[in-house]
């Protein structure tokens, strides 16, 4: 990390959906603006030692916005900026945090029915889950050295103590109620056009073909290249995680 915010961004290259052949590898992208990349503390290590929020910024690249801090000793570092997070409030993180929205703790240290995001999957490694605009978990229980989550899909989870979260609910909660209001605005974000697979031609997609509005044709609905799109479950019977999951999704 770096004591200048512009050290903190980079350009985020383009790929426009395309292969290293020039070949469209992922449908309907291309044509976005340039962007700057924020290099986002998803660690929070900076144990003990205070930080001054000095700006809320939007991010281009996520839906939540981000708080840049600039610590004691000068050093500047963006974090994903949680609900009634306002410039000028001093973040801490380690044992000595207040639990408090943008404190980072270990999980161990985070009292029962408090709400966090961006927690860490494995002690150490950075932040992985909830790191989206109005996301949030709970903290349901502990046992030994495993702590209970309630996770935004309804799925219970356990997780090591030592793995650390941030307290309170991701901001940019109205998120989801936005308007894009224009197809140039679409372009502008790197959408292009989505053409629905009943209005191609049968060789181009499964649901394709037939006189006037004839539907797709088929029982399911499947992908252009013929993969079932619904109710197909797609998740390893084997993952490792799943000895982590007490309950599934609601």
């Amino acid at each position: 990390m770096n004591s200048k915010p512009s050290a903190l961004r980079v350009i985020l290259p383009k790929h426009s959906g395309r292969d290293v052949a020039g070949h469209v590898s992922v449908r309907h992208q291309g044509g976005r603006h340039k962007r700057y990349y924020r290099q986002i503390d998803w660690k929070r290590n900076k144990d003990g030692v205070s930080a001054k929020v000095v700006a809320i910024e939007y991010d281009p690249n996520r839906t939540a916005n981000i708080a840049l801090l600039q610590y004691r000793d000068g050093e500047k570092r963006y974090i994903i900026a949680p609900v009634d997070l306002a410039i000028g409030q001093r973040l801490m993180s380690g044992k000595t945090a207040e639990i408090k929205p943008g404190h980072a703790l270990n999980l161990g240290d985070i009292p029962i029915g408090t709400l966090v995001h961006n927690i860490e999957i494995k002690p150490g490694c950075g932040a992985q889950m909830i790191r989206s605009a109005g996301g949030v978990a709970v903290v349901l229980a502990k046992d030994g050295n495993m702590v209970q989550l309630k996770l935004p899909s309804g799925e219970t989870r356990v997780f090591q103590s030592s793995c650390r979260a941030t307290v309170g609910q991701i901001g940019n909660v109205e998120w989801r109620n936005r308007v894009i209001g224009k197809a140039g605005r679409s372009r502008h974000m790197g959408r292009r056009p989505t053409v629905r697979g009943v209005a191609q031609n049968p060789r181009s997609h499964p649901h394709g073909g037939g006189e006037g509005r004839s539907g797709i044709g088929m029982k399911s609905p499947k992908s252009p290249w013929g993969k079932r799109t619904l109710g197909k479950k797609t998740r390893n019977r084997k993952k490792y995680s799943n000895a982590f999951i007490l309950q599934r999704t609601a």
